[in-house]
Order: C-alpha cells, then sequence, then structure tokens
C-alpha cells in the first residue's frame, strides 16, 4: 500500500503542559482541548486551514520536536510500513500502540523524522 497524505498534524513534545496550554491559549488565542489517553492529558486544536497542532508532555531533544505527523484515514499502517521499507526508507519506530490508535516513525533522506498515525478503529491491515 502506498502512502498518499491527505492530513497532517505537527506534534510538538513540550516539558509543561500546563505552561504550554497558557502559552497558546492566552497568549496565541488558539482553542485548545484537553485530551486524554496520555498521563497527563494532551492537548488538540485545529487551525481554520485545517492544520491540528498536537501537545504532549514528554521528553524531547532539540530537534525531535516539533515532528510531522501524517494521518492515514483509511487504515492499513502495517501495509504502509511495509511498503515504506521496501522502499529502503529507515523505520525508526515500529507501529506501536499510541492515543487514540496506533503510529510509527520513519526517517526522510536527510534525516528528518515523519510520523505516521492511524485511528484505532481502522484495520491495522487492508490487504
Amino acid at each position: 500500500m502506498r502512502l498518499k497524505p491527505k492530513t497532517a498534524s505537527i506534534v510538538y513534545y513540550v516539558s509543561d503542559i500546563a505552561r504550554t496550554e497558557a502559552f497558546y491559549t492566552a497568549t496565541l488565542g488558539l482553542d485548545l482541548a484537553r485530551q486524554e489517553g496520555a498521563e497527563p492529558f494532551w492537548l488538540s486544536g485545529q487551525l481554520e486551514n485545517g492544520l491540528e497542532l498536537i501537545f504532549f508532555e514528554m521528553e524531547a531533544v532539540r530537534g525531535t520536536s516539533p515532528a510531522l505527523v501524517f494521518t492515514l484515514d483509511e487504515g492499513g499502517i502495517d501495509d504502509v510500513v511495509a511498503g515504506l521499507a521496501e522502499q529502503g526508507v529507515i523505520m525508526v519506530t515500529p507501529v506501536s500502540e499510541a492515543p487514540g490508535g496506533w503510529s510509527a516513525d520513519f526517517l526522510d533522506p536527510d534525516g528528518f523524522g515523519i510520523g505516521l498515525w492511524q485511528s484505532g478503529e481502522l484495520p491495522r491491515s487492508v490487504k
């Protein structure tokens, strides 16, 4: 299965989720919603152009955050990851459980990390 992204999110790993929430909502005026599924809560919000911003509280090394994450709307994350590996793409994280679904990470030719995310309601394989 070939990856043909239709939507994407920018994911930030932050050191203090409450401080981040205050900054992005009060200072920048963004509407962020608290989400469950990671400890502590995580934040998500969508800009008018459809770009989604997601914030998780976790340790990050500068250069690994923010991260671009493509959403798979039709399922088949296992198939997409297998197809990328067959093309010689360097997989960093195999398909693993993520809040609300499944994720995997790989590198582009310059070593930039790219993530995939798929809802847990969709099939991991469509083959």
